[in-house]
């Protein structure tokens, strides 16, 4: 019934498309059919297909987002529909007459034709056309394929690792790299069995990044990155940083003193011998401060800061019946104190069987001004995999669920507190090198003393959480945090030569190359960690996102809030400058209003170096 909704209302839209061709209108029924409607289908079926608990639910949402992905592919070639945004856009009286918002949307819509190849003639368009809804097929191969476990003979394994394993029969499946196992051959094994190259998935990729390469230039672009990177802060591909790292050399003396029998550090070793080391210096047990970090209190503390902040504070609200998918899901009211309702937040934050492991970000509505005047509330999902409550123990959180719950209410909060007038620009729907910046920067309240002070306390004794604790674990995240950040700079490389020029050659010889340039450990022969790069069809050509976010993350704390976590004062600078406008603003031109400068790639690469320095810390540590 729901998917026969759905084709019912993508088929509705189509013909509202058309019947607002070569008409003004025209603008606003693509605001209203592409993004008022077909927009929030395709959100909400993404979240369906990943947390609705009926496996037929979630495939016939697979099928829908495929399907309105197709639709919208074919409605961004509609000439009649691109010539009257065109016919607006060059007529200086009409645009004297729009707001902001509505004259970026308008462009944003006008580029969508455009790198989608509106200026070709019909057979180019019809293929266009064609190589998207390929990609998407395609799309939906890799991403399935990279999930996929390897297995082999349960006999070409030692007998004494096989039980670390999962055994089928004679087969042993390996679905990870298991690279926390204080036992290297395990280690190595899984890396090179689950890493171990699928000729038809390496098939697969090959034609992805040519489907990619062939449509960018089909439309007029040099490769896909070029067209990727148009519109973001980054604007086109450029010079690839390369940062030192003696990490590296610590891990080997780790190494050595392990006695292995390679006392050389690989690919396998990393987060294992991170880890080791972290360990050995500092002894962080994450079940010591479980206990002061209970899911109440935790919520209760973000409750504190986004009041101190932006004044603006959760309560709980009764659902609906129907209303949940699980029952352990919670509603949230977020509310400001003088202006009222801005949104709800469902928390689903508990594991459960069958709920995927993963914590991520739904929008099911944006917020937009509807047009009878009144603002359309946003309503988001935060899906975490936290411990569930056990008799009188409620759920306690390691320090790393603290981070990353902070981390998903940073995104949650971009879209409560956007107010744009059309929900394709609202909160987290912006350029992708800044969509990180509002959850990162929330990391960084998560690790501050002044902060945690707030809430953080025994469940059962009340005994606040001792300052010498986050002390330790603040400076035990920088350890090997070199290491780390060097191999974020290799998975962004790769991903930008894969999407630059056609290299003729294949993708794990690029691979291996890139691998050598960029990061400190060998490339391990017959292995093809590309296959297992899943973020390749996500942020194709945008990869490097993640490390642009948290430079900008750590400039807006280092400037904003490291004097004082709870300004008013700059937080209704961060409302005002950056959240409010989601993507209806030039991403460059809301960090400057931030910050109140212009910065450079100096100023980007050493708010990199300066989170990796040992010896900064906040003034409260």
């Amino acid at each position: 019934m729901r998917c026969s909704r759905l084709l019912l209302q993508r088929s509705n839209a189509l013909a509202l498309y058309r019947r607002s061709v070569n008409t003004w209108s025209a603008v606003g029924a693509a605001f209203n059919v592409q993004h008022q409607r077909l927009e929030p289908l395709q959100k909400n079926a993404d979240f369906i297909k990943v947390a609705h608990p009926d496996a037929a639910f979630r495939e016939a949402a697979e099928r829908t987002c495929v399907e309105i992905g197709t639709l919208v592919e074919i409605l961004n070639t509609n000439v009649d529909l691109c010539q009257s945004l065109k016919n607006l856009l060059g007529n200086e009286a009409v645009l004297a007459t729009l707001d902001s918002d509505t004259r970026r949307v308008a462009e944003l819509f006008m580029f969508d034709f455009e790198i989608s190849g509106i200026h070709l003639d019909e057979s180019k368009r019809s293929k266009a056309v064609a190589l998207n809804v390929k990609l998407l097929d395609l799309y939906h191969e890799f991403l399935s394929g990279s999930q996929l476990p390897n297995a082999i003979d349960k006999q070409v394994l030692p007998e004494h690792i096989r039980h670390c394993f999962s055994i089928d029969g004679n087969r042993v499946q390996i679905g990870g790299l298991h690279a926390d196992s204080p036992n290297e051959l395990v280690r190595e094994a899984a890396y090179k069995i689950f890493l171990y190259p699928n000729t038809s998935l390496l098939l697969c990729l090959d034609e992805l990044l040519a489907c990619r390469h062939e449509l960018a230039t089909l439309v007029g672009y040099e490769s896909f990155a070029h067209r990727a990177l148009k519109g973001t802060m980054a604007k086109t591909p450029g010079k690839i940083i390369r940062a030192t790292s003696r990490d590296f050399k610590m891990m080997k003396e780790m190494k050595k003193k392990a006695h292995t029998t390679n006392p050389e550090v690989m690919p396998w070793d990393h987060a294992y011998l991170s880890s080791a080391i972290r360990t050995e210096m500092f002894n962080i047990d994450p079940s010591v401060y479980s206990p002061y970090f209970s899911l109440g209190a935790c919520m209760e503390g973000l409750n504190r800061l986004f009041m101190q902040l932006l004044g603006v504070y959760f309560q709980a609200e009764q659902p609906k019946m129907g209303e949940l998918w699980s029952e352990d899901v919670r509603k949230l009211a977020v509310v400001h104190e003088t202006e009222g309702l801005l949104g709800y937040i469902y928390c689903d934050f508990f594991r459960r069987p069958d709920k995927p492991h993963q914590d991520c970000h739904f929008t099911i509505r944006g917020g937009r001004l509807r047009e009878d005047g009144v603002y359309q509330l946003p309503v988001v999902v935060l899906m975490l995999s936290l411990p569930p409550p056990s008799g009188r123990t409620p759920s306690l959180l390691t320090p790393s669920m603290v981070e990353n719950l902070f981390h998903e209410i940073g995104h949650a909060m971009h879209s409560m507190l956007g107010r744009t007038h059309y929900q394709h620009v609202t909160g987290t729907r912006c350029s992708t090198d800044f969509a990180e910046v509002p959850s990162i920067l929330m990391e960084y309240f998560a690790s501050d003393y002044r902060v945690l002070s707030q809430f953080a306390q025994h469940y059962q004794t009340g005994e606040p959480l001792p300052e010498n604790l986050v002390s330790r674990l603040c400076e035990s995240k920088r350890v090997c945090s070199a290491a780390d950040t060097q191999l974020q700079i290799f998975y962004a490389a790769l991903d930008q030569v894969y999407h630059g020029k056609p290299q003729y050659r294949s993708t794990t010889d690029i691979l291996r190359e890139v691998q050598e340039k960029f990061y400190g450990l060998p490339y391990v022969h017959d292995t093809a960690w590309q296959l297992r790069f899943s973020h390749l069809v996500g942020y194709g050509a945008k990869y490097y996102s993640y490390l642009m976010s948290r430079a900008i993350a750590s400039m807006v704390w280092r400037q904003c809030f490291l004097q004082d976590p709870f300004s008013r004062v700059m937080g209704e600078r961060y409302r005002r400058e950056m959240l409010a406008h989601g993507g209806s603003k030039e991403p460059v031109l809301m960090v400057q209003g931030m910050l109140q400068k212009t910065p450079t790639i100096e100023d980007f690469v050493d708010a990199l170096v300066l989170d990796l320095n040992a010896n900064v810390k906040s003034p409260a540590l």
